[in-house]
């Protein structure tokens, strides 16, 4: 099987076996940005056959993609807010 998962890669995110290559970033190429499987294959540089696995991964388990999509939309927001703002213009 190329999906597995490891707690030590992408906090224990399902991604392509050998790579930091989430299936949620293999889904939000190909489903999301409406890519090519073939042109996200060379840009990850994985072979087609494991781009339709994380692909067939995602839509079989679709509410566990939901929830790693909704973690990583809150983890992104919270460094967003803690991060430096610019200065308030002197006036």
């Amino acid at each position: 099987m190329t999906i597995v998962r490891d707690d030590d890669v992408l906090g224990g995110e399902p991604h392509i076996e050998g790579t930091r290559i989430a299936v949620r970033h293999v889904a939000s190429r190909v489903v999301d940005a409406g890519h090519h499987p073939a042109h996200v294959a060379d840009q990850f540089d994985v072979s087609l056959a494991e781009v339709y696995e994380a692909l067939s991964y995602y839509y079989s388990n679709a509410d566990e993609m939901r929830t790693y999509r909704r973690e990583n939309a809150d983890a992104f927001e919270r460094v967003r807010e803690g991060s430096l703002k610019p200065k308030e213009p002197v006036q």
